[in-house]
């Protein structure tokens, strides 16, 4: 009992930095046509857009944060070796594939509306609070979507690409449940 005593704040200062670099992932849905296999297949060896909306840091310029987001995603890329990137080429092809991030959307701005290209209605962020809405597309269809938040002094502290690396876990979820033909009757 007094060893438990000795260990258990030793072991809470242990965890402590972990839990403060979490992130906190929403909740997530995913449409019936996900399949990870196509995501893979769509973007393995490939370029894979991001489109933004808003700026999770007010008082930074926009263009930077952009730019440090975009070293942050990959460095917390998904499994697919592939490169996101904000080009957006003049023809779109068919699929259109891409990761569209808002944030501080409001509350009742929905995924099918964001990958239908429909204007967002964005909040007004919190200083230090980073909150991203992700919606992974196929055309206008979002494929799945969650929301996350963490705190952030600006956009190269390290809990934003912790976060992408847990929303990217998420948004592109390989879980056997949700494979079409193998989920073993889980969907």
């Amino acid at each position: 009992m007094v060893y438990l005593k000795r260990v258990a704040p030793l072991l809470l200062v242990t965890l402590l930095p972990a839990i403060a670099h979490t992130a906190t992932i929403g909740g997530t849905d995913y449409a019936t046509q996900y399949d990870y296999s196509e995501f893979f297949a769509a973007t393995d060896g490939k370029k894979f857009r991001v489109v933004l909306a808003g700026n999770p840091f007010p008082g930074v310029n926009q263009r930077a944060v952009a730019i440090s987001l975009l070293a942050q995603m990959q460095a917390a890329r998904p499994q697919p070796h592939l490169a996101f990137t904000y080009d957006d080429s003049f023809e779109r092809p068919r699929p259109d594939y891409r990761l569209v991030l808002l944030f501080d959307a409001s509350k009742d701005f929905g995924a099918m509306a964001v990958c239908a290209g429909t204007q967002p209605r964005l909040g007004n962020g919190k200083p230090g609070l980073f909150n991203v809405f992700a919606v992974y597309c196929r055309n206008d269809l979002a494929l799945s979507q969650t929301t996350a938040w963490t705190n952030a002094a600006g956009p190269d502290d390290p809990r934003v690409e912790q976060l992408f690396r847990e929303l990217f876990a998420v948004l592109f979820s390989d879980a056997a449940g949700l494979r079409p033909r193998s989920g073993a009757g889980l969907r």
